[in-house]
Formats: C-alpha cells, structure tokens, sequence
C-alpha cells in the first residue's frame, strides 16, 4: 500500500511539475507576443498625440510649406469606404456562411466555396487593387470611392466568411434539434436561435474585418486614388486616412510625418471607438 502510495505521490509532482513547466511556457510566449503590439501602440501614441487634436480632425490638408492642417477630409472619407464595403461585404459574407454552416456541410459546391474563401484570405491586397481598376474604375473612367469601397468589400468577404462559419459551427446541435422538435422551420431556428446564439462571435469576426480593411493602402491608391478637399460623393475620387499617411510618409517633410503618426493614432482609435461601441451593443444579447 505504502508502495502504491509513493508511486501515485511521483506521479502526481510529475504532472504538477509538467503543468507549471507548460503554463510557464504559455505566458511567455503570451508576454512575448504583446511586446511587439504593446511597443507599436505606444510608439504611435507618443508620437501622435502631440499633433491630435479638434482642428486636426475637423481642418484640410494645409499646402506644401503650411503648417497646421488636419485630415478630416481622410476621416470622413475612411468612413464612407468602409461604410460601402460593410454593405457589400457583411450580407454576402453571413449569408455564405449560413449557407455553409447549415444548408450545405458536405460536397463539392461548399468545399469550392471555402477553398476559394482561404485562397482570397492569402491573396495580396494589391491585386484585388488591380482587379477592382480593371472592373470598376476603366468602365467608370473614374477613380471613385465606390470603387474603393467594392475593393475594400471584396477582402471583407473571406474573413467574414470563414469566421462567421466557425461560429455558428460552435452553436450546438442540441439547439437546432430543440427548436425542430418544437414545429420551427429551419429558417426559423436559424434566425431565432442559431444566430442569436453565435451573435458576440460573429460581431467580432466582423468587426476584425473592419480593422483589417480600414488601413489597407494598395487597393485605395487604384481606386479611391485620394483627395484632398471634401467629398462624400461616391462617383468621385476620395480621401482616406491610409491614403494620406501613406503620403505624408514618403514626402520630405517633417511637418507632415509628425501628422502621418498623428493620422496613424487618429486610424486607430477609430477602430477602438467601433469595437467598443459593438461590444456595448451586443454584450446584453443572449440566449432565448
């Protein structure tokens, strides 16, 4: 008995002593992984912040050798961008992934479906660039914040796609059985209860979409192409927050690189504001 005793103590330091061993390694590497962010963050912060502030989000661009100016025209432009591929992107990417996760689990469509969804993940944002030029823009004969909008749409997408799927495959079956068991059509268990179920995941699916697209560049310098007064027209070219700090970064102008990290901090907040404001938004959503 003491023997037994002895070997069950050995074995139990063994797998105490495996489990600190492997949590250790976990929070290292989580440590490991934040330095790089939390350094970013706080480079832009410190950077920014000296030129962020009420006239730098209301004013235009100032001439070449001004100083003072803003972005506001970049701000409202980001929105309306980003506001185009949200109505593009988010039904198409939902609705596919309902499609996938509910009506069509198996086969050859549905495994065509999201292979072309990962391979449009990995594609570089460029040549969705070039590819939105080619439909949009030459038959428009026009750079547009449309054309900017749909190439922003078109990368919104596969992430929506393939994280909106994940989710509701996380609902379990027991819930779908319940509500069929109760006389409800498919659709509406879907509706009433699938979705309701998965909708905290699915908004934050979306909303890293939206941060994604929100500071690509290379698909807005061959669509949107930049402005630099006020326009909200979606026919005409249009500025962008990307756009312009991709600008006033590459001139030579220190004027205009302290506002490009003024831009940059300006970029991110926007992404925390809508984040929060969709947490808010969902957090009382439950389960009925």
């Amino acid at each position: 008995m003491n023997n037994l005793q002895a070997q069950y103590n050995k074995h139990m330091i063994r797998r105490k002593a495996t489990n600190y061993i492997m949590l250790t390694m976990m929070v290292l590497c989580a440590v490991i992984a934040l330095i790089p962010l939390i350094s970013i963050l706080t480079h832009i912060g410190a950077s920014g912040i000296k030129g962020l502030n009420l006239g730098f989000i209301t004013n235009l661009p100032s001439p070449v050798g001004e100083t003072g100016g803003g972005m506001g025209n970049g701000l409202v432009g980001t929105l309306i961008l980003v506001t185009i591929a949200s109505v593009i992107g988010i039904p198409l990417g939902v609705l596919t992934a309902i499609y996938l996760s509910e009506y069509q689990q198996i086969g050859i469509f549905p495994s065509v479906v999201r292979f072309v969804a990962d391979s449009l993940l990995g594609i570089p944002s460029i040549v969705v660039g070039i590819f939105a030029y080619v439909v949009i823009v030459i038959p428009m004969k026009s750079f547009s914040a449309f054309a900017g909008g749909a190439a922003l749409g078109i990368m919104l997408i596969p992430i929506i796609i393939r994280g909106t799927e994940g989710m509701l495959r996380m609902v379990p079956d027991s819930y779908r059985e319940a509500g069929l068991a109760l006389g409800m059509r498919k659709w509406r268990v879907i509706v009433s209860i699938v979705l309701p179920t998965a909708i905290r995941g699915i908004v934050t699916t979306i909303m890293l979409g939206i941060a994604r697209i929100s500071g690509e560049t290379a698909p807005l310098l061959l669509t949107a192409f930049g402005n630099h007064y006020w326009s909200t027209r979606i026919d005409q070219p249009i500025a962008a927050l990307p756009l312009q700090i991709f600008n006033y970064a590459i001139s030579p102008f220190e004027e205009w690189h302290n506002q490009a990290w003024s831009g940059s901090l300006l970029l991110i907040l926007l992404v925390l504001i809508i984040s929060i404001v969709s947490r808010v938004a969902t957090r009382q959503q439950k389960f009925k």
